[in-house]
């Protein structure tokens, strides 16, 4: 993409940027639902091999409809290159591994989403990578205090899910970068639309492109991006980057690839050898979901916080937190990092605890019960029975998780009539079961 175009506005971007098509071809973003590509002579296919010659050899390293996606999202989050995944997960677990060896420690940010919780204290614990954590409103000097001599990375969420806690990136950046590490942030609720936390320090952002980024529940999918501006020569603390690779003939990452060392490691090996592919149509799909971002993003936000004014006035909820929400501890970082919007996720308590907000959510009607969030409709979710359930009560008070947490995600349909439905549901019973309620509309 040339450099003017690049600097179009995020709104812009969302629907020009990533694929450009040369003369007399598609217009739109072409599915290339191929395994492999054709090649003339045996030299050509060898240099791919050899990682001296670009193009796309097999699908599972690369594909051209994936290629469009990749470039689409690294502009948005003005990054150096990005590599999707199968899932945010698989993002999160190569973003990871592509940094931490066996015997090496992650510094993680407590209020994390649940799954990333597991994989991180169960699955890399498996393969021999130690994680710990520290709050995510800890000072600089508590952050430092946790880090040791093998800590390779900082982990954190620009939006805690699902407690919504913003995190105050450029002040974990300089601890990261103090001790000649990078700070990698997993920035799905807010999207580049809302916060590029690379404008702020961070070396790497993930996303799980299952959410805002598809934006219709259609595609599961994950993003790597790579910032390219952590000098990982200069850190001394990644021979695995740096030194040669006895798997591409004593190649150097650093040495071959300069700044975009990171995400070729993890492309050419990771993704290589574990498979976490994303597929040719999930790539599309997704695309097609980023064209409407920022129309998208900006009415989740608009009708979130309206939702949550609502809420936070309503005799039956305890507290609510939503990042532009006045009141709320992270208010002021809210100011600072989501300028355009809050995002459409709240979190919030009914009075009575578990059992009141299970029977809430059981007589809602519009808003629907389902293991997912940010996509165009209102989804609701009790995180401490459902997507935090494999934590301790310990871990889950770590996380920020309590109870009567109720996690809304608050779709685009008519700020309204969700209103109308929270209000019926808090109504509650006697009498006001969800098949009544639909029988009578």
């Amino acid at each position: 993409m040339n450099q003017k175009r690049k600097q179009h506005a995020p709104e812009t971007l969302c629907v020009q940027a990533g694929y450009q098509p040369k003369n007399g071809e598609a217009r739109i973003l072409p599915i290339v639902q191929s395994t492999t590509y054709k090649y003339d002579e045996a030299d050509e296919v060898a240099k791919l091999f050899d990682l001296e010659a670009a193009g796309h050899m097999y699908s599972r390293i690369s594909n051209p409809t994936v290629a469009g996606l990749e470039e689409k999202i690294t502009i948005l989050e003005g990054g150096l290159a990005s590599l999707a995944t199968s899932s945010g997960q698989s993002a999160t677990l190569l973003a990871v591994l592509t940094i931490c060896n066996v015997g090496e420690h992650v510094l993680a940010l407590s209020n994390l989403y649940g799954g990333t919780f597991t994989l991180f204290t169960s699955t890399l614990k498996k393969m021999g990578i130690e994680v710990s954590f520290v709050n995510h409103a800890a000072s600089a000097e508590e952050i430092q205090r946790e880090i040791k001599e093998n800590t390779q990375l900082i982990f954190g969420e620009t939006i805690g899910n699902p407690g919504v806690d913003v995190l105050d990136i450029e002040r974990v950046a300089r601890v990261a970068h103090e001790n000649r590490i990078p700070l990698v942030v997993d920035n799905t609720f807010a999207t580049p639309y809302l916060c590029r936390p690379m404008d702020f320090g961070a070396d790497i952002v993930t996303h799980s492109t299952t959410k805002y980024l598809d934006g219709h529940a259609t595609s599961v999918g994950g993003m790597i991006v790579d910032s390219g501006n952590f000098d990982w020569e200069k850190s001394g603390k990644f021979p695995h980057l740096t030194e040669p690779d006895p798997s591409y003939h004593g190649l150097s990452y650093t040495g071959k690839f300069q700044e975009a060392a990171y995400i070729t490691k993890a492309r050419v090996t990771f993704l290589r050898d574990m498979g976490n592919t994303m597929s040719p149509f999930n790539a599309f799909l997704t695309n097609l979901g980023i064209e409407t971002l920022a129309l998208r993003m900006d009415r989740h936000s608009e009708n979130a916080l309206n939702v949550a004014k609502y809420l936070s006035k309503h005799p039956k909820i305890s507290w609510v937190k939503y990042p532009l929400l006045e009141g709320i501890p992270s208010f002021d970082l809210a100011k600072k990092y989501l300028i355009k919007g809050g995002s459409g996720i709240i979190s919030f308590g009914v009075k009575g605890g578990a059992e009141e907000g299970k029977t809430f959510i059981n007589s809602l009607n519009l808003a629907t019960l389902v293991v997912h969030v940010g996509d165009l409709r209102t989804h609701v979710l009790h995180p401490a029975s459902m997507t935090h359930r494999q934590l301790t009560e310990e871990q889950q008070v770590r996380a920020g998780i309590s109870p009567e947490m109720i996690r809304l995600s608050v779709g685009i349909e008519k700020v309204d009539d969700i209103i109308d439905d929270l209000t019926r549901a808090l109504q509650g019973p006697p009498g006001s079961t969800k098949s009544n309620n639909r029988d009578r509309r």
